[in-house]
């Protein structure tokens, strides 16, 4: 079901939730490009070595959690990945949320072995969840450049199918895009979708930051009849789009 109102969207983790939860401090999926590793390293919180060692935050898997209004992102500085102490952490945290009532959005660059575990163990929670799988590209070899340590292209797309066919609300988030021209993966994906696309660039490495201006104008041209699509807040600000509903109407089943 969508969400009873609209929210204002804003940017960064707002544009998707009003709040957000984590239990760990580092991910193992060691992204090149991710925002909360950076954060973490310029103010001394980790090193480029030691965020790779997943750190269970014991006491916010203690905690007791209250229902909010709006949604929860779970989680958003980290990934849910099967190893342990990790897994079980994790897996209290979304366990007390949906218990609590919340809706939750599930973010993850998913790992089948989690996936199907949530899908069979959370199964009256059904309607309180929507998974945002993060795919960035099909091409397994850029994968394994920008998100070393994360599961390769085959694998996400067999947990976004295990989830679509096991009856759960899907979407997807391609940000940061890895291809210049993202309609072959969009297209790939669309059929196990119940919810929405997400497309957005690269924010945070620089000179790495590939997709240009032209190819973007060229996603638009493309992909706004498509129903399922929205744009993030990256690829708004590089084009300086103003008058367009299209970016700025806030969606009821993002």
């Amino acid at each position: 079901m969508h969400e009873a109102k609209s929210r204002k969207i804003t940017t960064g983790t707002k544009e998707w939730a009003d709040h957000n939860a984590n239990c760990i401090d580092g991910c193992s999926h060691d992204c090149r490009y991710c925002y909360a590793k950076k954060m973490a390293i310029r103010f001394k919180r980790a090193t480029a070595d030691t965020w790779r060692t997943m750190k269970v935050r014991e006491h916010d898997v203690k905690k007791g959690y209250r229902r909010k209004e709006g949604r929860i992102m779970f989680p958003t500085s980290h990934d849910i990945v099967p190893d342990e102490p990790c897994f079980t952490a994790c897996m209290t945290i979304l366990r007390k949320l949906l218990a609590a009532g919340n809706n939750v959005l599930v973010t993850t660059k998913p790992h089948l072995k989690v996936i199907e575990y949530i899908c069979t163990n959370f199964t009256q929670y059904k309607k309180l969840i929507q998974f945002r799988f993060t795919i960035t590209s099909m091409d397994e070899k850029k994968l394994s450049y920008w998100e070393p340590g994360a599961p390769g292209f085959s694998e996400r797309i067999e947990a976004l199918k295990f989830a679509f066919h096991a009856g759960f609300k899907t979407s997807i988030s391609i940000e940061p895009c890895l291809d210049d021209d993202p309609r072959e993966l969009v297209a790939a994906l669309q059929p196990f979708v119940t919810e929405s696309i997400w497309l957005g660039i690269m924010n945070y490495c620089g000179s790495h930051a590939f997709t240009s201006t032209a190819s973007i104008n060229n996603w638009i041209a493309w992909l706004s009849s498509n129903p399922l699509v929205r744009f993030k807040d990256s690829v708004k600000k590089r084009i300086k789009i103003k008058d367009c509903t299209r970016f700025t109407k806030p969606s009821m089943d993002n």
